[in-house]
């Protein structure tokens, strides 16, 4: 994470908006300058948002917090602390199906949760808005600090930790929940919700030596991060009015117990990570700087074990991986204006942890999953002119274990998807201003297809040569900006493709094209203020009723794929000023 330094003198900043939903949100932040003859500087900033929802009951509220102090001497020496804090509640927006998307819309009662609370009633019932609001927090602190060793020898090094924690429940009842059958005075229309908290604490450090040796800059570096998550499932009871206490679900006492007086938990999960990380690289420059070339490679050893509750799985399961991570960077500046490059670089991701206690094969028996691996190949150009700026890229990515997200049956799955290869081409070209004017245009065409068959439970399916989900062929911006000094603005409309949402390509997402609209004033300095600022937004100007990403991708349209909803017309009033 790295956060802006402090400014030498003290100041601050600060803005306030209000729009569309009742949308309003508050900034503040203060510098204290150069803290007498310490020489050490600092800032903290808060901000505060609200927003309903702008489709379907709910409303979302964060408060934020940032702060870093740095100290800087002689030459190239810096310590710094920094940290944010995060707390916010958020609602929640159903995903939609095709059809009901294209039988009511964005507002339609199928595609929202309901307003009121009705517990004979499963859409007013289990689909109440408020037990579906979801908590969370997040603490960060962190002490980047920069050494010099020697004139060109630089030593690098971050500690930090973490801690976080929430909370994303949902509406149920007794019987669906398997808490109870009716029988023995247990109600199994009662509603109830059912809550998935999460807790993660985690810690390491960065450490990295840089050496400027003639015409190479090197690196060796180690990184070691250490990571303990737990995840549970408890149930909290719902009064009449559809209220269920504490929504942070962190009093034992407020959620369902056992006769024994032991929480009821549908399953949990706890996991410890490790992360070893050892890199080096070098960057050289050869023929005056015209030549650059960057060789760096990584080995990152991960070793995680952890434990389940859960049914229906092993209880216990681990993995221990060391993932070889080389890359190649080279450029050559033909000229001021013209210049080519080529990359190559590498990539990895772990499965899921709750993926690690049982993944799905053909036969249906849970099967250790593999990390996803991806080998991604860039070659362009760039054009610098006086007035023109552009760009023409070429692209290739390569993915082996494709880790695919989606459900079988009903149940939320990870499934190894073999191998996707991604091609295309990436083009943008601007105006630098000209006349305070400047245009910009910018394309892409993408070519990704599954290169193998995907496990199901009922077999192999023939994905192979399919086009791959969430990957639309075509997509395109255009915008043009303004700015004297005074007054500016920016129009901008952005087009995306159709896209699978099934892997057998028998369902699809439609096209959509979104247009968004800023204009502003800004000031000259005034008294304390500093060239204060006032601005319009209008966001997705045209009020375009879209499906805007794929929710769920799914093997097939028989499992029902899922989408979210792009939001409509939105405005937006900001005012800001340094001071």
């Amino acid at each position: 994470m790295s956060l802006r330094d402090p400014s030498m003198r003290a100041g601050g900043y600060a803005d306030v908006s209000y729009g569309s939903y009742n949308t309003n949100r508050q900034f503040l932040r203060l510098d204290t300058g150069q803290i007498g003859h310490t020489g050490i500087r600092g800032f903290v900033s808060y901000s505060h948002g609200y927003t309903d929802n702008w489709r379907g009951p709910g409303h979302d509220e964060r408060q934020h917090i940032d702060f870093k102090f740095l100290r800087e001497w002689g030459a190239g020496n810096r310590v710094s602390v920094l940290g944010t804090w995060n707390t916010m509640v958020a609602s929640y927006y159903p995903p939609v199906d095709k059809a009901d998307w294209q039988a009511q819309g964005p507002h339609g009662t199928a595609n929202n949760l309901a307003a009121t609370y009705n517990p004979n009633d499963a859409a007013g019932g289990t689909d109440y808005w408020q037990l579906y609001r979801q908590p969370e927090r997040i603490a960060y602190i962190a002490a980047p600090a920069r050494f010099t060793l020697a004139d060109s020898v630089h030593l690098k090094v971050t500690p930090y930790a973490q801690w976080s924690y929430g909370n994303a429940p949902s509406g149920t009842t007794m019987g669906e929940s398997g808490l109870c059958d009716g029988t023995g005075g247990c109600d199994e229309n009662a509603v109830v919700r059912a809550n998935w908290t999460q807790t993660s604490y985690r810690s390491g450090f960065n450490a990295a030596l840089d050496w400027q040796l003639g015409n190479h800059d090197l690196v060796v570096g180690y990184w070691y991060d250490y990571s303990d998550d737990s995840e549970h499932q408890p149930f909290t009871a719902v009064n009449a009015q559809g209220y269920a206490a504490d929504i942070w679900v962190d009093r034992i006492s407020r959620t369902l117990l056992q006769p024994d007086g032991q929480q009821v938990d549908a399953g949990s999960y706890h996991m410890i990570s490790q992360t070893n990380a050892l890199y080096a690289g070098d960057r050289m420059h050869f023929l005056g700087h015209r030549l650059m070339v960057d060789v760096g490679f990584r080995e990152v050893m991960l070793d995680r074990h952890g434990t389940t509750t859960s049914d229906g799985v092993q209880t216990t399961a681990g993995s221990n991986s060391a993932t070889p991570l080389p890359r190649i960077a080279i450029r050559y500046r033909i000229s001021p204006r013209h210049m080519v490059f080529f990359n190559t670089t590498t990539n990895f991701r772990t499965p899921d942890e709750t993926a690690l206690f049982g993944g799905v094969t053909d036969t249906g028996v849970a099967t250790q999953l593999k990390n996803e691996y991806s080998v991604s190949e860039e070659l362009g150009y760039r054009y610098s002119g006086n007035l023109i700026v552009g760009s023409l890229t070429l692209f290739n990515y390569d993915f082996t274990n494709r880790e695919i997200q989606t459900q079988i049956g009903q149940v939320d799955s990870t499934i190894n998807g073999g191998g996707q290869t991604s091609r295309g081409v990436d083009v943008e070209i601007g105006l630098k201003p000209w006349h305070h004017f400047a245009p910009y245009l910018s394309g892409e065409y993408l070519h990704a297809t599954i290169d193998s068959d995907i496990p199901s439970v009922g077999g192999m399916l023939a994905t192979r040569g399919r086009t791959a989900v969430e990957s639309p062929t075509l997509q395109a911006s255009a915008g043009l900006s303004y700015d004297d000094g005074h007054i500016f603005g920016m129009a901008s409309i952005h087009y995306t493709g159709r896209q699978y949402s099934t892997f057998m390509n028998d369902e699809r997402m439609p096209d959509h094209t979104t247009g968004n609209l800023a204009i502003g004033y800004r000031m000259d300095d005034h008294a304390v203020f500093s060239h204060p600022e006032f601005r319009m937004n209008f966001n997705n100007i045209t009020n375009q009723h879209y499906l805007s990403g794929v929710a769920t991708p799914t093997l097939t349209k028989v499992d029902g794929p899922q989408y979210y909803v792009g939001g409509g017309l939105a405005v937006l009033f900001t005012a800001s000023t340094g001071f």
